[in-house]
């Protein structure tokens, strides 16, 4: 079995890359190949442009979706998306680290996630949720946020975390065929004490080491859908 896990954090010795640093040792330790982005470290660039392209398809007006097409199907892609593409491709697992900043990911993994997961080979026309080219692929979003529990909820101030958390949850991830474990948080880290982000390190560890228990969240099936994507109703029988 292979991982991939993503990390994103400017500060080297911050939680996240403490986090980060647990599932690439505790997955090593559950049997997986991992391969571990850390994406400040890398020093990569989140600006989905078309210098992403060798050769372009159209060179007068970039659709960056179409492009990328292209790019993969010519080896013409720019050589770091090809990179993570690649590892992409090969994990059984994606791990996402990262703090959650408004509502959603930090800009790198978001360009990461735009330029990485390339439309064409990982989704398109009707090659999405269940049939998606992601399809059998699991992800984890393992995050840290400066929220309490209570907060979240649905009759919290801001809701579901998992509502708060939608277009990466299901606009991303599952979109592109994936099945998307439970999330793991890590609440109110800035502002805890030492053994209470010990004890989130521990907790997080149980959870990496017990994800085939953890729940999937659910998501559309394309087979509920007509082929112009309107949803199926059930035969209505009459009774006497």
């Amino acid at each position: 079995m292979k991982a991939l896990v993503v990390s994103a954090t400017p500060e080297p010795q911050s939680f996240i890359a403490s986090m980060a640093d647990l599932s690439v040792r505790v997955l090593e330790e559950q049997g997986y190949q991992v391969a571990h982005s850390n994406l400040y470290e890398m020093g990569w660039n989140p600006v989905a442009s078309a210098n992403d392209f060798g050769d372009r398809k159209d060179p007068d007006y970039l659709t960056y979706a179409l492009e990328q097409r292209h790019g993969v199907e010519g080896g013409t892609i720019a050589p770091d998306i090809s990179a993570e593409l690649q590892k992409l491709m090969d994990a059984d697992l994606l791990v996402l680290n990262f703090p959650i900043y408004w509502f959603s990911v930090p800009a790198i993994l978001k360009g990461w996630l735009d330029r990485v997961i390339v439309s064409g080979l990982c989704y398109g026309g009707r090659r999405f949720y269940d049939q998606g080219g992601l399809s059998g692929k699991r992800a984890l979003v393992a995050a840290t946020l400066g929220g309490r529990p209570h907060m979240f909820g649905p009759e919290s101030i801001h809701g579901p975390i998992e509502t708060m958390l939608r277009p990466l949850l299901q606009g991303t991830l599952a979109y592109t065929g994936m099945n998307v474990i439970e999330p793991f948080f890590g609440w109110h880290v800035p502002y805890i004490q030492p053994e209470e982000r010990a004890q989130i390190l521990d907790d997080y560890a149980v959870c990496l080491k017990s994800l085939d228990e953890r729940q999937l969240l659910e998501f559309p099936s394309m087979a509920d859908f007509s082929r112009d994507l309107h949803p199926l109703k059930p035969n209505l029988t009459e009774t006497a």
